[in-house]
């Protein structure tokens, strides 16, 4: 059996109503990352100087020294940077959530008072701003659990949320089995947040944004000037807004950064931005804290049973009568690669489909010859299985005059003697006069057509049953 644990589907065709407090028609999350004082440098005991995400185009690591320009850019972001963002936010009364990094906000102690003055949230931003990538699970696990114990000493409570950022494969599994925050964000797969099953609990995960983010300044394509930022930060607005007003309103995060945006002709963009946004009637601007109080009340996680993750014997129990007394294909189905696509009408229908498909012809003549005729003897004689019954009713076979009894057990007979399989139709599609004008189009097939034809038909069949069984 094998298990595809990517979730390609999310929330699907139709996500669900945000329910934004007063019916906003979009959530905007502004979140400034505090990094400075937490990146790479030998002087906090790191083997190289930090080269990500500052104006010094092509930084490269120095091993074992320490970059005077690369600490002087980061020192911009605490000692300028910040106290612009400060007074642009306070003064226009905004939530703000920052992302801090611990040995970061352990030497900015004027920064953090500032923060909790205005009311800020503080997240956490691991215990320092590094690569995860090639760390030991085993280590990460430490510095997470340090990363929570240093945040509680500088702030005075322990975070509640947590972003990684330079992140491994293990940072979302082993911050949510931490079990300490109402959510973490890295994750860049949706507009909404969702609920992510790990172990024996739900974690909220509020996804986060690498492209509604002022990094784009520092990394290539990206910005070169404010009002750049600004244009695309308002044309996403714009849809979202769109979207919300449309009934499917939805969230947009904004990643910000002290040693970035701070910088005057970088922020100026920024400013134009939230003025924009605040002429709009119908906008939320939310910290993550209060975006995840929200949908944890308005949206709780649900049990679901999920087909992927369904024992062999459970799959078939749910969905061996699904292909007419074929049990088989549920027993194929269950074998491929499914996941959380999977857990869904389309994605069981797909799953099935491609089992009868992929069998040889004689095993698939013998589900098309397991199908019963249509208003045929066993229908009369009330032997159909339930679909079966309930699909024939829904288009009226269940009551046919006497000439049309006599009708579809003439074609019946013809058509059985011709093909060697009866006369299969996805009634749900149609109604009595349709099956009839079918049933006389199809009966002049050649065998190989109508064979696909009827196996078309046997999938539409599961298909319309499955969707029951997912209403």
């Amino acid at each position: 059996m094998t298990r595809y644990d990517r979730d390609m589907r999310g929330y699907g065709a139709n996500p669900p109503n945000a329910q934004w407090p007063g019916g906003a028609k979009v959530a905007i999350s502004l979140v400034l990352n505090y990094e400075e004082g937490g990146e790479n440098c030998v002087a906090h005991g790191d083997a190289a100087s930090e080269a990500f995400l500052s104006d010094i185009a092509g930084a490269a690591q120095w091993p074992d020294q320490r970059h005077w320009n690369m600490e002087s850019i980061y020192e911009y972001g605490a000692r300028a940077g910040f106290w612009r963002l400060h007074r642009l936010f306070t003064a226009m009364g905004l939530p703000i959530t920052i992302y801090g990094v611990a040995t970061a906000l352990a030497r900015s102690p004027e920064q953090v008072a500032a923060m909790k003055a205005a009311g800020w949230e503080i997240a956490s931003h691991g215990l320092k701003w590094v690569e995860h990538r090639d760390m030991p699970e085993d280590e990460e696990r430490r510095q997470i659990a340090e990363a929570i114990r240093l945040h509680t000493e500088v702030v005075g409570e322990r975070p509640r949320g947590w972003y990684t950022g330079r992140c491994s494969f293990n940072t979302v599994r082993l911050t949510a089995e931490e079990g300490g925050f109402d959510w973490i964000s890295d994750t860049y797969d949706d507009d909404l947040p969702y609920w992510k099953r790990v172990g024996d609990r739900d974690q909220l995960i509020i996804p986060y944004t690498l492209e509604a983010n002022d990094m784009r300044f520092a990394t290539a394509p990206g910005y070169i000037e404010g009002e750049q930022f600004f244009t695309y930060l308002r044309d996403a607005f714009d849809t979202l807004y769109a979207e919300g007003e449309a009934g499917a309103a939805k969230m947009f995060s904004i990643g910000l950064h002290c040693r970035l945006i701070g910088r005057p002709g970088k922020v100026a963009g920024l400013k134009r931005f939230l003025d924009y946004a605040r002429s709009h009637e119908g906008v939320w601007f939310a910290t993550r804290g209060e975006i995840a109080a929200h949908w944890a009340a308005t949206h709780p996680p649900k049990a679901l049973n999920r087909p992927s993750e369904m024992s062999q014997a459970d799959f078939v129990q749910a969905f061996g009568g699904i292909y007419e007394h074929s049990p088989w294909v549920a027993e194929v189905a269950h074998g491929l690669e499914l996941g959380p696509a999977h857990d869904c009408h389309e994605g069981v229908a797909s799953a099935l489909a491609r089992a009868f498909r992929a069998a040889p012809e004689d095993k698939r003549l013998a589900v098309l010859q397991a199908h019963p005729d249509l208003a045929g003897k066993l229908a009369q004689a009330k032997r159909l299985t339930a679909e079966s019954t309930a699909e024939q009713a829904s288009a009226g076979l269940d009551a046919l005059t006497d000439d049309e009894r006599t009708t579809f057990e003439e074609l019946n007979a013809a058509y059985t003697a011709k093909f060697g399989f009866p006369f299969i139709i996805a009634v749900k599609d149609n109604t009595k006069a349709t099956i009839l004008a079918a049933f006389q189009r199809r009966i002049e097939n050649d065998r190989a057509t109508e064979f696909a034809e009827a196996c078309a038909q046997v999938e539409r069949i599961a298909w319309h049953r499955l969707k029951e069984v997912f209403a």
